[in-house]
């Protein structure tokens, strides 16, 4: 192995030098003490260490190269393999030897090669559970008022006057976050009407129906607009390409999402920032638990298992995706950043998601499912009134790409999805280098006496 040889190529965006220090150093304590998203790649002589949280997706890939192993990090599976055939040993890849770093961990890699080792991780977020209050208003306050304070937080980091788009069905976590925001940027001496709400609507749908009577309750119809796109938009394996991933419910939501914000880039180029209420459901497990194979024990016993999966110890856990959150939340970073948008949910900062767990669960729901069921609207309604004075509109669960035709579309399957994948990633591949053209691992760089 050659020594003097900087082995970590760092295709990110680099973390400011404070997150970076921190990773360094492996300081939990430093990463913990932390706000706001990041994701952070340092190098401590042979060991490479990795961490981020759910807002920003973080892969790495090992290459053999120069009698060593090179890291590749990048956000992106396609960026790593587009490393690989610069440097000709794009033969190497497979995006299944890709790994995705798991959100709130710190992940250790030492590059000492033949066969590399496993990784190591260390937890910087570990938020006290069920210890709250089991009174819905006063967790409702709490829960809140974390979200109010990080969506003004993010604002306040913007340029004053520039305008921000909401993804808006008329649900309650995206009414939460328009009201949210529209208070903040009144609480920061700015223009509320900065804030501009728009749904998606492939004809007839249930959303743009429900967003319109929530903004005409709530007196902002002047800040909302439908968003009127055709039904061969919505594509499947496009949202394969761009997410990476193949999860259906997730697909299935990163293509309505790209019909959604390539029809707010058309009419407003000037809007680059996007606000939305993902993670809203998984910080108050508002899923139907007859959709998956979970049970409401399941549930319970594991507090964070909607945002990080069953965790990086366990059986279920994918080496090449995290879970959870962490792995999903490419169906909302993914599409805004292909249409150039900086997007934000408050509700993905672990302040508001330790706000989440801090409920007591077992005696709220006392075993009921169907208390499980209303448990969100019940909390986000009690905060919006507690922290901002509002009374506002309730209407029923129902996910993003469902609401927005007259009917709900059949459901694509999970193997239709990663044989999609698949394929899109043979296609690619074909393009790898022929065997004369191709670098060896065994190569050593010729270096300039």
């Amino acid at each position: 192995m050659l020594d003097n040889i900087d082995r970590l190529v760092d295709l990110t965006i680099p973390a400011d030098d404070r997150l970076r220090a921190a990773v360094a150093r492996c300081d939990t304590a430093a990463l913990a003490a932390t706000g706001g998203h990041f994701a952070a790649v340092a190098r401590d002589g042979r060991t490479v260490r990795l961490a981020r949280t759910i807002g920003v997706p973080l892969r790495y890939f090992v290459a053999k190269m120069y009698h060593g192993p090179f890291l590749v990090v990048s956000p992106r599976i396609d960026r790593i393999f587009d490393w690989c055939q610069e440097q000709r040993i794009g033969w190497q890849f497979d995006p299944i030897y890709t790994r995705m770093v798991p959100a709130h961990h710190l992940v250790e890699l030492d590059q000492v090669g033949c066969p590399d080792p496993a990784p190591r991780y260390q937890r910087f977020f570990d938020p006290v559970i069920g210890q709250g209050s089991t009174d819905l208003a006063e967790a409702g306050d709490v829960y809140v008022r974390a979200a109010y304070v990080a969506t003004m937080q993010w604002l306040s980091e913007l340029p004053a006057g520039e305008p921000v788009a909401v993804a808006f069905s008329g649900g309650i976590d995206s009414t939460a976050v328009l009201l949210m925001a529209r208070r903040a940027l009144q609480a920061l001496g700015r223009n509320p009407g900065d804030v501009r709400a728009f749904t998606l609507d492939f004809g007839g749908g249930q959303d743009a129906r429900q967003a319109e009577g929530v903004v005409r309750a709530l007196g902002v119809e002047d800040s909302w607009e439908r968003i009127v796109a055709r039904p061969e938009e919505y594509d499947l394996e496009e949202a394969i390409r761009v997410t990476e991933d193949y999860h259906p419910l997730d697909v299935e939501c990163a293509a309505a999402s790209l019909c959604l914000l390539r029809g707010i880039h058309a009419r407003y180029p000037s809007i680059g920032y996007l606000l939305d209420g993902d993670g809203g459901d998984e910080n108050l497990k508002s899923y139907p638990l007859e959709d998956s194979d979970l049970t409401l024990s399941s549930v319970l016993r594991n507090p964070l298992l909607y945002q990080e999966g069953w965790g990086v110890d366990s059986i279920k856990h994918s080496a090449v995706y995290s879970g959870g959150l962490s792995r999903g939340y490419v169906r909302t970073y993914a599409p805004a950043a292909a249409c150039a948008f900086n997007a934000f949910s408050p509700f993905t900062l672990r302040s508001v998601i330790a706000a989440a767990v801090a409920l007591p669960l077992e005696p709220v729901l006392d075993g009921r499912i169907d208390r499980l069921y209303t448990l969100k609207q019940d909390v986000v309604s009690a905060g919006i009134r507690s922290v901002l004075g509002i009374d506002m509109p309730l209407n029923p669960k129902r996910r993003f790409q469902d609401g927005t035709l007259a009917a709900p579309r059949p459901r694509v399957t999970k193997a239709w999805c990663r044989n999609v994948f698949n394929r899109l990633w043979e296609e690619r591949l074909r393009d790898t280098p022929d065997a004369l053209d191709r670098r060896s691992g065994n190569e050593v760089p010729i270096v300039a006496s």
